[in-house]
């Protein structure tokens, strides 16, 4: 598995060399969110906007009318939260075309409640006319930037930042509605998404070699959510289902698969994964993924909970997992 450190810097900038109606607006994390560079290669369609969220919604719905494309840069929290209201009466209402970056999805930062997105999905799920996205690696990183682009209508994207893994090849971007099979068996269907699904990869295949077939996808499309892929790995699932999601098990991707299962009538235990309706400390990633249970072994509890046997796997047994480098002092992604 190699690392890519900050992918959406060059490659945003490279794909919008072609694209004029592309405006990039902040409030006030240039830098933040990867965009620093972008303003210095494109001054005059970069768009500070202070820490003025509610501002900035508006403004973005006033440029989509008259025909660009903002392309909005700030933490998630700061999209949903304070100027939802703006987001949702002159953005989501209207079916404009604004593309929202939301970075720091979940529990990737250490900011604690105040920066930690836990709830978006949920909340963006319920709003009319959005499209979600959910960046899993490097590869999405920078094929999210197309698949968005064909919306037509806002588009709210989770997309991670500085150092991530490339799981995908380059050369198999991401695809709209459309799950990526990473295992295949017959025994449990595992659905993951964000970074989550390199977490969960840590423990497929110590569980195969337990006897036990995983069929393994990882989702990126979290509405619409209508993949037949997802309703034939549900049905597939002899044993049940498990969600891993680094969002509350409220609202996200456990709720939509929940969905899935009722409206389909498909009779398959399901078992969500997931922050559990509670907020989370401020830490590091690993120590909030351990703590939450939303780390490696976590997955192989739930499925010997659904297998209703111990499978004598350990922390130990696992692969190690990635730690990742934040350090205030020195990087700007520490928060």
């Amino acid at each position: 598995m190699n690392l890519v450190s900050r992918p959406h810097v060059q490659n945003f900038i490279d794909w919008c060399k072609d694209k004029p109606e592309v405006l990039v607006l902040t409030a006030d994390l240039s830098n933040s969110c990867e965009v620093g560079k972008w303003r210095e290669t494109y001054p005059e369609r970069f768009f500070p906007m202070g820490m003025a969220e509610q501002n900035m919604m508006g403004m973005a719905a006033g440029l989509a009318r008259e025909g660009f494309t903002p392309f909005i840069h700030t933490f998630a929290v700061f999209i949903y939260r304070r100027p939802y209201d703006q987001l949702a009466m002159s953005i989501a209402y209207p079916n404009l075309k604004v593309r929202m970056m939301a970075f720091l999805p979940g529990i990737v930062t250490p900011g604690g409640v105040t920066h930690q997105a836990i709830e978006d999905v949920a909340i963006m799920r319920a709003t009319p006319n959005m499209t979600i996205f959910d960046t899993g690696d490097a590869t999405e990183v920078e094929s999210v930037l197309d698949i968005a682009q064909a919306v037509d209508g806002p588009v709210y994207v989770r997309l991670l930042r500085g150092d991530m893994p490339r799981l995908f090849p380059k050369d198999e971007p991401m695809q709209f509605n459309k799950a990526r099979v990473l295992s295949t068996g017959d025994d449990i269907t595992v659905l993951t998404s964000s970074i989550i699904t390199e977490e969960a990869l840590r423990a497929v295949n110590v569980l195969k070699s337990k006897g036990v077939s995983v069929n393994h996808l990882h989702i990126s499309t979290l509405k619409p959510f209508t993949d037949p892929l997802v309703v034939e790995a549900i049905n597939r699932a002899k044993y049940g289902v498990i969600t891993m999601e680094n969002h509350s098990i409220v609202g996200g991707l456990g709720s939509a698969v929940a969905e899935v299962i009722a409206d389909n009538a498909i009779h398959r235990p399901l078992l969500r994964l997931g922050l559990k309706d509670t907020y989370a400390h401020g830490a590091s990633k690993n120590f909030l993924m351990e703590e939450y249970e939303l780390d490696a072994i976590a997955l192989v509890r739930g499925v010997e909970k659904l297998l209703k046997r111990n499978l004598s796997i350990e922390k130990s047994d696992l692969e190690q997992a990635r730690i990742d480098d934040m350090n205030a002092s020195s990087k700007v992604e520490a928060l």
